[in-house]
């Protein structure tokens, strides 16, 4: 008598921490899915620029995501592998773990001041770190924060640091951080792969202060958060993350996340690079002795600025944005909208850029405004991919996407117009926990586990650009106008 053949063993619990919830994934070392979960969280915008999450909030969701997949599949798992927020920070307590405060979330822009101060210390920092000076990344975040915190609970016998180290010591009592996620902290010497003694010193830190940095595959300790104990056997940040499980592993290989923010990765190979057009160089992953590098660049507002709209009234509902683009006039005739409403980040890096509609008229209708939203977020997204093409030396052939709004193929086809390339969509929405996953196996020992998962899927969908390339660049040089009205604005705000 024969069956159906047994699922292949080897599953990893993969956490994808990101800004508006945490997700778990229960994967198989052949890349299936067996079970997935979703906890809500919630940022918080204030005056000032503040964008704060509550830290026991997010350590609630990682912990309920993680038991709740675990739940479902009903399978056991041989590791556990974490993606975090990249340069949400926050401070703690070393000895019990206890967050001392709110997190400062990446969007936060209350350290544009120290930036600031700092502003002729930006291409000492550039040229160690790869990355320009802004608030954006973590070391101006930290600052501020143990500034504010001077005798008080987050003063200097706190720990200060980005919140993939907060997790990682609640899940298994370690100091440490992963090279990708150090590359975004403005402390990292990108071609040493070490703290920068030089970079510390900018920012007042001490370089034993902070945590040690580790491969993204490998041994972080062991957790009995979901159960029973696990090693934990992968750490990166979340673009990094979709940037692997997208399988953009070759020179010039590209993808975009379309959630919060809109996140460009160019996958650039083994020598650490420095942009010459705006976009940040980074860690992409490190893997064993070898390190590879990409250059990368946000759009700070992309479904948040639909969400924003939505709050206002004036926005489509859940489900709804397909069907208000339909009703949207041509490009043409609506507004221009430039996404800086929480500043622009690459390649202009204006933090005091604030956001704007151009071209309002009686005839502007609510549809007109959500559809403008999606041009000016694929405007952003081509302005980050010519720098790349630019600093590379050879436009992007392809590139593929994940993240929320690529539910939306209306979304999508305008990003593929604007880049005037075919853009690919990874299935599931998921890219980023299922490169923890492929990590995981990496972790564990087992690369062929790790090719299957991330290079091992099929595009849900595959969309060429519907417009030519004068349409493309007519719209792009009038989103370029807008863009320069908003920057006008800021000059003469200074």
């Amino acid at each position: 008598m024969t069956g159906a053949p047994a699922p292949r063993a080897g599953h990893v619990l993969a956490i994808d921490q990101g800004t508006s919830a945490t997700k778990a994934l229960v994967v198989a070392d052949d890349g299936a899915v067996r079970a997935r979960a979703r906890v809500a969280v919630h940022p918080r915008a204030g005056a000032g620029g503040a964008v704060e999450q509550d830290p026991e909030a997010l350590w609630r969701s990682v912990v309920r995501a993680g038991r709740s997949a675990l739940r479902r599949a009903g399978v056991a798992v041989e590791a556990v592998g974490l993606a975090n927020q990249g340069e949400t920070v926050l401070g703690w307590d070393r000895r019990s773990g206890r967050a001392l405060g709110p997190a400062l979330s990446w969007q936060d822009r209350r350290a544009d001041v120290v930036c600031r101060r700092l502003r002729g210390e930006a291409a000492t920092l550039t040229g160690i770190t790869g990355l320009p000076l802004d608030s954006y990344f973590a070391a101006p975040k930290i600052a501020w924060l143990r500034e504010q915190g001077a005798g008080s609970s987050v003063g200097a016998a706190a720990v200060v640091g980005t919140t993939d180290t907060w997790l990682l010591h609640r899940l298994t009592g370690t100091f440490a951080t992963d090279a990708a996620t150090a590359s975004r902290t403005l402390l990292l010497d990108l071609d040493r792969g070490e703290w920068s003694p030089d970079a510390c010193r900018i920012f007042r830190l001490d370089p034993q202060s902070l945590p040690a940095i580790q491969p993204c595959a490998g041994r972080f300790g062991s957790t009995t958060a979901f159960g029973p104990s696990l090693p934990v056997v992968a750490a990166i940040v979340d673009q990094q993350a979709a940037l692997f499980g997208a399988g953009c592993h070759a020179p010039g290989d590209a993808k975009c996340t379309l959630g919060t923010g809109a996140f460009l990765l160019v996958t650039v190979g083994a020598t650490a690079p420095r942009s010459s057009h705006g976009l940040g160089a980074s860690i992409a992953w490190q893997i064993g002795g070898t390190t590879t590098y990409c250059l990368d660049g946000g759009v700070a507002t992309a479904g948040a600025a639909l969400d924003w709209l939505r709050r206002l009234g004036i926005g489509p509902p859940p489900g709804g944005l397909d069907r208000a683009l339909r009703r949207a006039g041509a490009p043409e005739a609506r507004p221009d909208f430039v996404p800086a409403l929480a500043g622009l980040a690459a390649p202009g890096w204006r933090p005091d850029a604030r956001g704007a509609f151009l071209g309002l008229t009686l005839g502007t209708s609510r549809d007109d405004l959500a559809a403008a939203v999606v041009d000016g977020v694929a405007a952003q997204v081509a302005e980050l991919a010519a720098a790349a093409a630019a600093d590379t030396g050879r436009a992007l052939s392809r590139v593929r996407v994940d993240g929320g709004l690529t539910r939306s193929p209306r979304v999508v086809q305008a990003v593929a117009d604007r880049l005037q390339a075919p853009v690919e969509v990874y299935p599931g929405g998921d890219a980023t926990a299922m490169g923890v996953a492929a990590l995981c196996r990496l972790g564990l020992g087992d690369p062929g586990g790790a090719a299957r998962i991330a290079s091992g899927w099929r595009p849900a969908l595959t969309v060429a650009p519907a417009i030519g390339g004068a349409r493309a660049a007519d719209l792009g040089g009038r989103w370029r106008q807008a863009l320069r009205a908003v920057t006008a604005r800021a000059d003469g705000e200074r």
